[in-house]
């Protein structure tokens, strides 16, 4: 759009100079009416705070003049809107607000329906904590006593997103904004490239089942390659990804147009061709397999932590993965939970909206499985799905993570408008596009600052959570202290939601609880396949 309005500006210049010199002279009033225009496209052309100005002038200040409405409507929303649409736009609003550094705060108490089924909140303390006397960027250790380099992770990461999927200039800015913010960044499947070293950010190398990055010239895994990729000092953390929250069961997927021939020689494709990442790994069949491939991975990595990250689905499948560890005594350093809510830039419509365990079943299932079987104690649990605010992470660490992702609010944070063009290489704001056109709107040295910014200041959210609760570790926070409307006469804290298991009681059938028997029967370390033993 930018290469169309200078084509414009200098045929408007023309036009007019024409006619002011042969059919009606003088017409330079004319170039009060046009010049005003012209320069103020310019300056959109070339200004760095806003990429849809930048790709789109003139006409993409109408965005931001609807934007500057949106506030007087929301009541109109709240009032016509029950089915979850007024609350995506607060907290979307809430996280620009962040990375811009602007007010966050709201006039007139909650813009939510308090007697809606499904309102959740969490109950203070009159024993408050000074929330600027607590650490204000707790911090959790990944690793077991079999990992020589344990990393120190914040409590909010970015989530998995590919280069491929995402521009070079948005994987550079997340990328800048965990430097900045001494956080993790999960490379999604689609591997390293060189936007990822950029900045030298920390990251997670996600392994997928298309294996990009560490396959060989067979498509298979490589350790040769594989221990390439995770020689370098950046790379702090490995995750193995069994399935992700948007499509479960069902692989990635990188249209044809976004597969350039940069991006296949990073992965190792060919160019060109929509990239299908199929839905099952090649590099083992088993539970006891999969582990011995993970303890294989640390060992190559020199000791790195290792994980892998799943949707829940047959919850016999997860227990037997359990199961395995007890057997084999292989234990990963961490597992990621993704909701079945969870989003992507392209999926299936059954896959993205009927399949996979919904994110608070999913992570409180995990959790109590682990203790379950006495594993917890070794094995960090980061949850993904929807997290966009401080009051997210609280509910995430209630129900059993140790930290969390983020992957939508990044975006967001980035500039991402939810334009939906993410499939089509079409994304007017440059962040999920290869169009070297709309790439160019995004400016790296501003939108770096505002990830770090929205990362600071929800953290920074989460700790005040924390302390009206008369907490001073992250740690202490648990089910019992939240609460959500079931209907409009009756509420349920977490724990009644999701009853906790007693530790180790799945170890002993005299002990397991009668709702877990039928899973747990069916758990086979051998296989995958539901049995019984």
């Amino acid at each position: 759009m930018r290469n169309e309005f200078t084509v414009f500006s200098i045929l408007t210049i023309l036009f007019i100079s024409t006619i002011a010199h042969y059919w009606w002279a003088p017409f330079w009033w004319a170039f009060l009416i046009f010049g005003p225009i012209i320069l103020l496209g310019f300056y959109d052309m070339f200004q760095s705070k806003h990429a849809i100005m930048r790709n789109f002038p003139i006409l993409g200040r109408g965005r931001y003049v609807l934007e500057d409405l949106r506030p007087k409507m929301y009541q109109y929303f709240i009032e016509s809107d029950t089915n979850g649409r007024p609350l995506s736009r607060i907290f979307r609003s809430v996280v620009y607000q962040r990375a811009k550094q602007e007010l966050d705060t709201n006039p007139f108490g909650t813009q939510l329906n308090v007697y809606e089924e499904g309102y959740e909140w969490m109950n203070h303390s009159i024993a408050a904590l000074d929330a600027h006397k607590l650490e204000q960027n707790p911090r959790i250790t990944v690793g077991t006593s079999d990992c020589n380099k344990p990393y120190s992770c914040s409590l909010l990461n970015i989530s998995a997103m590919s280069y491929g999927s995402l521009s070079k200039a948005a994987i550079m800015s997340l990328n800048g904004g965990a430097a900045i913010g001494k956080f993790a960044h999960n490379t999604g499947e689609g591997g390293i490239s060189p936007y990822h070293n950029e900045f030298n950010g920390d990251l997670v190398y996600q392994v997928g089942t298309g294996y990009f990055g560490c396959r060989g010239s067979d498509g298979n895994f490589s350790f040769e390659e594989f221990a390439k990729r995770t020689a370098e000092e950046n790379v702090k953390m490995i995750e193995l990804k069994l399935s992700q929250g948007a499509k479960p069961g069902h692989g990635g997927i990188l249209p044809a147009k976004k597969n350039t021939l940069e991006i296949a020689e990073i992965r190792g494709v060919e160019p060109g061709k929509a990239v299908l990442s199929p839905p099952f790994h090649s590099a083992f069949s088993t539970p006891i397999e999969f582990l011995e491939l993970l303890c294989k991975m640390r060992e190559v990595s020199g000791g790195k932590p290792v994980g892998f990250k799943l949707c829940i689905g047959r919850k016999s499948e997860f227990l037997a993965i359990c199961k395995a560890m007890i057997q084999t005594g292989i234990k990963p350093d961490f597992i990621t939970v993704d909701g079945g809510e969870g989003g992507t830039g392209a999926a299936p419509l059954e896959f993205s909206n009927s399949v996979g365990m919904p994110f608070r079943e999913g992570l409180a299932f995990a959790y109590d499985a682990l203790v379950g079987f006495d594993l917890k104690k070794d094995i960090k649990l980061f949850a993904s799905g929807k997290i966009m605010t401080g009051f997210d992470i609280f509910k995430a660490l209630a129900l059993g993570a140790d930290a969390c992702y983020s992957a939508r609010a990044m975006m967001l944070a980035l500039g991402c408008i939810q334009a939906l063009e993410c499939n089509k290489n079409n994304c007017p704001t440059g962040v999920a596009t290869q169009d070297p056109e709309l790439v160019k709107g995004l400016v790296v040295s501003d939108k770096k600052v505002r990830v770090a910014n929205y990362h600071h200041d929800t953290v920074e959210a989460f700790v005040e959570l924390m302390a009206a609760a008369g907490l001073n570790d992250p740690t202490m926070i648990n089910r019992s202290l939240i609460w959500r409307r079931i209907t409009m006469n009756e509420v349920k804290r977490y724990d009644e939601i999701f009853p906790n298991l007693d530790q180790g009681c799945l170890l002993n059938p005299t002990t397991c609880p009668d709702n877990w028997k039928q899973d747990l029967k069916e758990a086979n370390a051998e296989s995958f396949v539901p049995g019984n033993l």
